[in-house]
């Protein structure tokens, strides 16, 4: 990976982003010489080194249920759901991105929707060559789940745990939150 450092000292991947640091949006020369970076990196005093960004705290995507690995090599970890489509796979590209298991389809294994007007969630088939197992069973068409579902892509199983759904939405709650 190629990381690169910009005047105010945040480090981004310059594959992924180009010349344009992707924190504070100010362009990076990238036919820096490495003498010059050191230099660069060294004048840069403790009052000067920048902190990490950590979000603002409005805008930020709110979680509406979770997968957790069970069984197979991410065991243990748990994975976000969030509103509308969450494509699953091991590419970077993905909403759901799982790690370890190489039987798992680098891209759109399957889908995990979450439909916030209708307050459910189901499970899709990704367009990759492998299969997505609901309790079981192979999934060709969507499949509405249920709190504590079993899903399975490759050799990892997961369950699966709503957050919103009829006894709880994100929109309905910061409407109490306010009045």
């Amino acid at each position: 990976m190629s990381l690169t450092r910009c005047k105010n000292g945040h480090m981004f991947s310059s594959r992924r982003h180009g010349s344009l640091c992707p924190y504070c949006n100010v362009a990076v020369e990238t036919n820096l010489n490495p003498s010059k970076v050191a230099a660069m990196n060294s004048s840069a005093s403790e009052d000067e080194k920048t902190m990490p960004y950590l979000g603002e705290t409005e805008g930020v995507e709110p979680v509406t249920g979770w997968l957790v690995c069970i069984e197979g090599p991410p065991l243990g970890q748990d994975f976000k759901i969030y509103a509308e489509k969450n494509f699953i796979g091991r590419s970077d590209e993905m909403h759901i991105r799982i790690l370890g298991d190489n039987t798992i389809s680098r891209r759109n294994h399957a889908v995990i929707v979450y439909d916030p007007k209708q307050r459910n969630f189901y499970l899709l088939p990704g367009d990759a060559s492998g299969l997505a197992y609901h309790n079981n069973q192979a999934v060709y068409s969507p499949v509405e789940l249920q709190g504590y579902d079993v899903i399975q892509l490759g050799r990892s199983k997961f369950i699966f745990l709503p957050l919103c759904g009829v006894h709880f939405e994100w929109e309905h709650h910061h409407q109490h939150q306010e009045a």
